[in-house]
């Protein structure tokens, strides 16, 4: 990484911050950027708010997740304009999740890649086709298994996975009816219970996972998981 990447990703860093501060009363402790183009993926650390801190203390999850959902898609347009401006990366999708159990969050920003990046081998890494094995058989237990996956493994921590074609009729027919908001809230709680306890994972990637996160565009029937890893000592 050149001296310009680095400055680029500390004031993208310091930019989500500020937003996220002035959005949420509390900003995250700290703030990590990852670019692979045409992916970028922001971790957030320590962040909770002293409100959200109470809410979880009463098992009140639903409330803290729809609360963040409703910030978070009035600071989408921000974020990809801080994006284009610091970074040069024109923003097409975006994604998030949090790991409210570990005060934790990402967000996974796509640039525009048409429907090749899907069809593209990618770049090798250790367990790359045990991994894809392990998401099409935990995908088929919540819904069906994808018709595409594509990995990405951004830097040493941290591997990104794009799942294309998951949803199945029932799905779709929630979405038609408006039920999109329960729909992705039943796939987040579902995708998180297996993922997270799944150990096939770690032992895969031969690396003990600090975070997982899951999130979908259900329009376009697409959705992202970001595992954040810490490798073992050889």
């Amino acid at each position: 990484m050149d001296n310009k990447e680095k400055q680029s990703q500390i004031e993208i860093a310091s930019q989500i911050g500020r937003l996220l501060r002035d959005a949420f009363g509390k900003g995250p402790q700290s703030i990590f950027v990852s670019i692979r183009r045409p992916f970028i993926v922001i971790y957030l650390r320590n962040f909770l708010s002293p409100t959200e801190k109470i809410l979880l203390q009463q098992e009140q999850v639903a409330a803290i997740q729809h609360t963040r959902d409703l910030v978070m898609k009035s600071l989408i347009p921000e974020i990809k304009a801080y994006l284009l401006l610091l970074a040069g990366m024109n923003i097409q999708e975006v994604y998030y999740d949090w790991g409210l159990h570990n005060h934790s969050g990402v967000i996974v920003g796509i640039e525009n890649e048409g429907d090749t990046l899907v069809r593209s081998p990618g770049e090798a890494y250790a367990g790359k086709e045990e991994l894809h094995d392990e998401i099409e058989r935990v995908s088929h237990l919540i819904q069906k298994k994808p018709n595409d996956i594509y990995s990405c493994m951004i830097n040493e921590r941290t591997l990104l996975v794009i799942r294309n074609g998951i949803l199945v009729n029932i799905g779709k027919e929630m979405i038609r009816l408006g039920f999109e908001e329960v729909l992705k809230l039943a796939e987040r709680n579902l995708a998180k219970r297996y993922l997270r306890n799944n150990k096939q994972f770690a032992k895969i990637l031969k690396s003990d996972l600090t975070d997982v996160f899951a999130d979908w565009n259900l329009h376009l029937d697409k959705g992202i998981i970001v595992f954040i890893l810490t490798p073992n000592a050889p």
